[in-house]
């Protein structure tokens, strides 16, 4: 794959997932965020499968992928809970 292939198919994901992410209405907001959650800790097991190949620049794009998916995953949860607090009664 070339570098504009690539970058086209970049900037069109971006277009994409912005419209998508603008027209879900504020009631799936919660549920889609614990699918998200889901979908950081399956790019968890792959950075942490990245950081064990051989070679230093494998190892370091491994360990800085496994921190932010880390990030990610545990911010995520962070916010479905309060979310979900929200809703409860007092």
């Amino acid at each position: 794959m070339t570098l504009i292939t690539g970058i086209t198919i970049f900037v069109l994901a971006i277009f994409i997932g912005f419209e998508i992410i603008t027209k879900v209405p504020p009631t799936l907001h919660t549920p889609l965020m614990s699918g998200s959650n889901a979908i950081s800790g399956i790019t968890l097991v792959g950075a942490v499968l990245a950081a064990g190949h051989p070679g230093w620049q494998s190892q370091v794009l491994g360990f800085l992928a496994v921190v932010f998916a880390t990030i990610n995953a545990v911010g995520g949860f962070m916010v479905t809970h309060r979310m979900l607090s929200m809703f409860k009664r007092k």
